[in-house]
Formats: C-alpha cells, structure tokens, sequence
C-alpha cells in the first residue's frame, strides 16, 4: 500500500522533480504514446531536465488502426528502451500506457512512477496489468506505482470521452460489488469489508458530484481523479480486482477480444464498461428471483439510476451505442463469465441455465 506521494495538484510536475531528487534518482525512462506526450511528456520533461534529470523517452507506437495496446509487441518496445542506466520509469499516458510500464517494471525491478494524463480509468495505483496475449485479455500481477503526480490542468484538458470514461470505470462499482458480496456468500470467495468500503465510498463521491464532473469543473474532475486512485487502492489492499471488477468487466474484456480478432478499432475501456454495467444490472434486475434461490442477500443496483447518471456526463448506456452487435453481446452473456475464476451473478444465471430473453440484449 505505500504509494507516496500522491500529488493531484497543478504544481505535480514540479513536485514529481522535487521526489526524483529526494530519492538519488537522477536518470529515468518516460513511456508515453504521441498524445499523451504532447499531453504531458513534452512539459514534465523539461521540468525533469531543468532540475539536472537525465531524461528518454519511448513512445509506444500505434497498430495499423491507430490504437496503441498493451500487447506483446507493446511490451518488448518499452523493454528494450530499458536500459540499466535508469532509476525509474515514468508511465505517462492512462489505462493503457501503465499497464505496459506496470509490466515492465515487474520484469525488470526498476520502480515506476503513476503521471496520469486522463481520469480515464482505476488502474492507476493497482497491481494488476491487464495484458492481450495472444490475442486474449488476460491480468497480470505486477508492479504497483512508487508514487503518483497528476497535474490537475492536464486531467481537466483531457478530452470528453476519456473523463466519460473514467466515470463509467466508478459507476461499474455498483455492479462489481454486488457481484463481490454475492461470490462470498454463495460461494466463500474472499472478502474484505475495508475494501469495499473504499470503494463504495469513492462511487458515491462521483455519484454525488457527477454535474461538476460532467461540466470538467476542476473540483468535479479532481474527485473523479482521487475516486479513481481510491479504487487502485482498494483492489491494491485486498490483493484481487474483486473490488472493482465484475461480470460488467468479464463484457467488456470479451467484447475487446473480439474486436481483436476481427480486427476492429478499440473502443475505451470505461466506455465498454459503462455499457455493459447498465446491461447487467438490468439482467440482475429482472432475473432477481433466481438470484435469491442462491440464499445471497444482495441487493441489485437499479439500471435506470445507473444510464440516468452516464447519461449526464455523455458516456454510453448500451452495447447498441457503441456498435456492438446484439449476437455479439448474446455470446458474451453466456461464455464471458468464463474468463475469470469469480462466482459471479452471470455465472450463476449461466450455471441454473438461463436464457437470458431477447428484450435485454437491446
């Protein structure tokens, strides 16, 4: 859990350099990708340089669809610009650009540091990489960050689809915990209540501040931004993404596998999980009297409060709103539950052999 400093403020680069020097650490490797680079990159290495840091930087590539991924290709160009010379990797970017330099900072031991450029997603200060191998999405146990800088003005510059985003990575805590609570009641799965607490905790924050959010007010976007960490940092506490991650999750990972293998361009994470978050608590909803034969006292988060909330900050409320197919979401209802080892309420439905009606794929 020791992750300090965490530094959301408009002077965060500068205290970034403050920390590099406190720690002897005179020369580091920035993983970034163009954008987030031209985001961050270009104001966080001079700040670095000015203050006497040998400073390199990689720079991910894109695929032929202009995606940049944490695939295998990814991975063996950020460990190759590892050289024994640097004290520290800096992940510059989001989701993406983390877990590749997450990754690389298990194999090679050096530490990295968390420079956030989008309140986008909750992986910033978690353990897990989740990596495409293979073609298949699969997570990873590797290195949590040293210490986190968030510059406040490049979070708030970020573009609308990626604070979007971010808020649809909260919202799917309502379904993620229920899924939780119901795994360790039904079937014994481990759980901690001081981890769901921070991250019930943090969804509500953003619940109750999605105007300031949806409007990029820097208030709204510095809590969607802390919402995010304190979801890191319950799943870094409990050890498992259990705290954060459900069947909405076990979707959207299916959906990306696909769009993989037919060579389709990717869509955000917290926009695919946003979507599917909606989908399952509609599920849970409506078969919520087969979900009690399990003898689980959960109760199942309301749909409608769910989309009436993304649709305040504009984020998708439906597969259809992001083009994704109705036999597409069929077939991840009935085998995407096989992607993790968790006891979720779709697993269930799947095990009693439900077939889940027509009106909810819409």
């Amino acid at each position: 859990m020791k992750i300090e400093p965490i530094v959301v403020e408009r002077d965060a680069f500068q205290q970034c350099a403050e920390y590099l020097k406190s720690k002897s650490w005179t020369s580091v490797l920035l993983i970034a990708d163009q954008y987030t680079q031209k985001a961050a990159g270009h104001d966080l290495a001079e700040q670095l340089t000015q203050a006497g840091i040998n400073v390199k930087t990689c720079l991910i590539e894109p695929d032929d669809h202009g995606d940049v991924k944490a695939d295998e290709i990814s991975l063996v160009q950020a460990l190759i610009a590892i050289d024994q010379s640097r004290d520290a990797l800096l992940a510059v970017g989001a989701g993406t650009i983390h877990d590749i330099t997450r990754f690389c900072s298990d194999k090679t031991g050096v530490p990295f540091i968390s420079i956030p450029t989008a309140p986008s997603v909750d992986g910033f200060t978690s353990v897990g990489a989740p990596l495409i191998v293979r073609g298949k999405k699969t997570t990873f146990k590797a290195a949590s960050p040293a210490a986190l800088f968030a510059d406040i003005g490049v979070l708030t510059a970020a573009p609308p689809e990626m604070i979007a985003a971010g808020f649809g990575d909260m919202t799917a805590k309502f379904t993620s915990l229920a899924d939780w609570r119901f795994s360790h009641s039904t079937a014994g799965e481990p759980y901690s209540e001081e981890a769901a607490a921070i991250t019930e905790k943090a969804l509500w924050q953003c619940v109750h501040h999605v105007e300031q959010i949806a409007a990029k007010e820097e208030e709204g976007i510095r809590i969607l931004m802390n919402a995010l960490i304190e979801s890191g940092k319950a799943m870094l506490l409990f050890g498992e993404s259990h705290p954060a991650s459900g069947a909405e999750h076990h979707l959207s990972h299916f959906w990306e596998m696909e769009f993989i293998r037919t060579g389709r361009p990717q869509i955000l994470h917290g926009a695919k999980v946003a979507a599917a978050t909606v989908l399952i608590a509609s599920i849970y909803k409506k078969y919520q009297s087969e979900i009690e034969k399990a003898g689980a006292d959960v109760t199942t988060p309301d749909p409608n409060f769910i989309a009436e909330l993304l649709k305040r900050v504009g984020a998708p409320v439906s597969p259809a709103d992001l083009h994704i197919e109705e036999g597409l979401v069929a077939s991840s209802l009935q085998h995407a539950h096989r992607l993790r080892d968790r006891h979720t309420m779709l697993r269930f439905l799947n095990e009693q052999h439900i077939k889940f009606e027509r009106e909810v794929l819409q």
